[in-house]
């Protein structure tokens, strides 16, 4: 798809969210702009916490999403360019209300210096937000869903998310925020001082590898139902083909997340994804 037939929110899933836009090319025609409307949506909620120089800003930002949320449902969006597409795609496939409101409210764990206690914690808070998104995604895709389609968005949602935060470990470090659980922080003995200096350490891989291989676990999972999954809802769920490369990626570097390998997608990136679109995989 050439930069001129996209539309300004697909222009902007294109530059900011490169691997979701590459598996959106995947989609039925018809559904794409839809996609990127989603995205863009979420990116717009997800920097929430960059844009914002105090948490009450945040706060308010936040309740002006939710407002145009329930604006779009009480059919009248307000005049943004993302909630007037946004609006368009969720009322062509009808998408739940609740999916959006459970992705903001989760957002507000964004704007506090808590720290997740425990691995599971976290993973509340990636399903709340990367799961979520990704069940309006198919929702999008695929109206034929199945308990199994169910099952196996949870998971991919869990381990894009979880990848996520660990490509963003950077990131967040020169923010002086952290979403590594406390119990893998305090079993390792991190070194904040030093992480927040912008280092890797030992302590750092070794948790960064706890990750990867709870990310795995959940790949495994989102896989063992592949065959009763709707043709249709497959190309959301090929961010796993993606997973794999970024794994392969953090396993070659000893599980270091400053390593910069992390930080572009590959440029076989695009024929996998097409070989994997081609043989029902993600």
């Amino acid at each position: 798809m050439s930069n001129s037939a996209l539309s300004p929110y697909g222009l902007d899933v294109k530059s900011n969210d490169y691997d979701r836009y590459l598996t959106c090319l995947f989609a039925p025609e018809e559904c794409r702009n839809a996609l990127f409307a989603l995205y863009a949506f979420n990116q717009e909620i997800a920097k929430t916490a960059e844009v914002v120089s105090e948490p009450l800003t945040g706060m308010i930002r936040l309740q002006w999403w939710r407002e145009s949320i329930q604006g779009i449902y009480d059919r009248t969006p307000r005049k943004h360019l993302v909630v007037e597409a946004l609006s368009e795609a969720i009322h062509q496939f009808s998408l739940e209300q609740q999916l959006f409101e459970k992705i903001i409210d989760s957002r507000e764990f964004d704007l506090d210096e808590e720290v997740p206690a425990t691995l599971n914690a976290l993973e509340d808070y990636v399903e709340s937000t990367s799961s979520s998104l990704l069940t309006a995604a198919v929702e999008i895709t695929a109206s034929n869903q199945t308990d199994n389609t169910h099952e196996a968005v949870k998971h991919m949602g869990l381990s894009w998310g979880i990848l996520g935060l660990i490509r963003a470990i950077p990131f967040h470090a020169e923010k002086k925020r952290i979403y590594i659980p406390q119990e893998l922080s305090n079993q390792h003995n991190l070194d904040l001082k030093e992480l927040f200096e912008l280092q890797s350490s030992t302590a750092l891989c070794d948790i960064t590898k706890i990750l990867a291989e709870r990310l795995r676990g959940h790949l495994v999972k989102a896989r063992s139902v592949r065959r009763d999954i709707p043709k249709n809802a497959m190309s959301p769920l090929l961010v796993g083909i993606l997973a794999d490369q970024y794994l392969k990626r953090l396993e070659e570097n000893n599980y270091d997340p400053f390593n910069p390998s992390l930080r572009k997608v590959t440029s076989s990136a695009s024929w996998r994804l097409m070989w994997a679109n081609f043989r029902s995989r993600y």
